[in-house]
């Protein structure tokens, strides 16, 4: 069963946000781990300092990667998909299976 929706709803355009919040979650927890994990080695504070920077530059670049080819994938195969028939008439309302 069928019903109109007439509210017009935000949910399709939200993706960035999960996005921004799951990509700023795993770039918080990764290099908290990474200095965590230096400084816990008894490190000089300038070496984590740097190993901090190098993990937030490496987390950024690959999340940047990873976003690059999803949304080209995607717009691939959005481009790729099945077109309709159209018997050479260019309607394909016309065509018949």
């Amino acid at each position: 069963m069928s019903r109109l929706h007439p509210e017009n709803h935000l949910v399709s355009r939200i993706g960035w946000l999960r996005a921004a919040v799951l990509g700023a979650n795993d770039g918080i927890v990764s290099t908290a781990s990474l200095i965590v994990g230096v400084a816990t080695a008894s490190a000089a504070s300038s070496e984590i300092l740097v190993a901090g920077v190098a993990g937030l530059v490496a987390g950024a670049m690959s999340m940047a990667a990873g976003e690059y080819v999803s949304v080209s994938s995607q717009a691939d195969t959005e481009k790729g998909g099945p077109r309709p028939r159209t018997c050479g008439t260019g309607n394909p309302a016309r065509v018949r299976a």
